[in-house]
């Protein structure tokens, strides 16, 4: 036998309704708090050295696109670049990247 009082039932409904309201808004914030958090670090960390934080600004070399840095001269490559390279080079770089595979 329930003792609950009519109307009990209605108001664990709404107040159970007005949780999921209240927990999907805050889940929603911290998504766009984390968005937000990478967009400035991509725009913190964009075309930096991960070595100095230096600016890098992009050279050619052998028809490659590569990111050499303005301060400490160290030279940055992007995903497959380095494959790009070695294929034109041969060699020791052919060589290192056989190691990594």
């Amino acid at each position: 036998m329930s003792l609950q009082k009519p109307g009990e039932r209605e108001e664990e409904y709404f107040a159970r309704l007005e949780f999921e309201r209240k927990k999907k808004a805050a889940e929603e914030a911290q998504w766009r708090l984390a968005e937000e958090e990478r967009r400035r670090l991509k725009e913190l960390h964009s075309m930096r050295c991960p070595k100095c934080g230096s600016e890098l600004v992009a050279i050619e070399y052998q028809g490659i696109e590569v990111d050499k840095c303005t301060a400490c001269e160290g030279i940055w490559l992007d995903c497959g670049e380095l494959e790009q390279v070695a294929s034109k080079e041969g060699g020791f770089l052919a060589s290192l990247l056989r190691i990594f595979r």
